[in-house]
């Protein structure tokens, strides 16, 4: 997983706000949280280029297959962390995207999802929605 040094495929950024039911007994940011802003990251990068909505109109969603995310510094509820998430890679049947949680310019973690899309009717795997290809496409040509 790299830093993004120019914009990347439907690159988005957003603050990540630190509440307080998100410190642990430690007084930094809880582990779970990371997942949430992954998922608050996701969303906002679909809602730019393929809006939940419409994937449900369509009987599809997406489903994530697996979570990783590298931990660099700690982060506290004085920080103002700001996230971003882009496409890494589309396949066939597969999605990747990449994100950077970062404080004062400095990574305080790195993820990664690896997803796909499900038929909602019978929860099968569909191949990638061709509009979600052609836009992606678009970014790396």
């Amino acid at each position: 997983m790299d830093i993004p040094t120019n914009k990347r495929p439907f690159e988005v950024e957003i603050c990540l706000p630190v509440r307080t039911y998100d410190i642990d007994f430690a007084g930094i940011v809880s582990n779970i949280v990371y997942v949430r802003w992954l998922e608050d990251l996701r969303l906002e990068m679909l809602a730019h280029h393929f809006p939940l909505n419409e994937q449900l109109e369509n009987g599809i969603a997406p489903i994530i297959l697996q979570t990783k995310i590298d931990y660099k510094q700690s982060i506290k509820i004085s920080h103002a962390p700001i996230g971003k998430m882009w496409m890494k890679s589309v396949e066939s049947l597969r999605w990747t995207v990449n994100a950077v949680i970062m404080v004062d310019d400095k990574v305080a973690a790195f993820g990664e999802q690896v997803g796909i899309f499900v038929n909602l009717q019978n929860n099968k795997p569909i191949r990638m929605p061709e509009r979600l290809k052609q836009k992606y496409q678009e970014f790396t040509v």
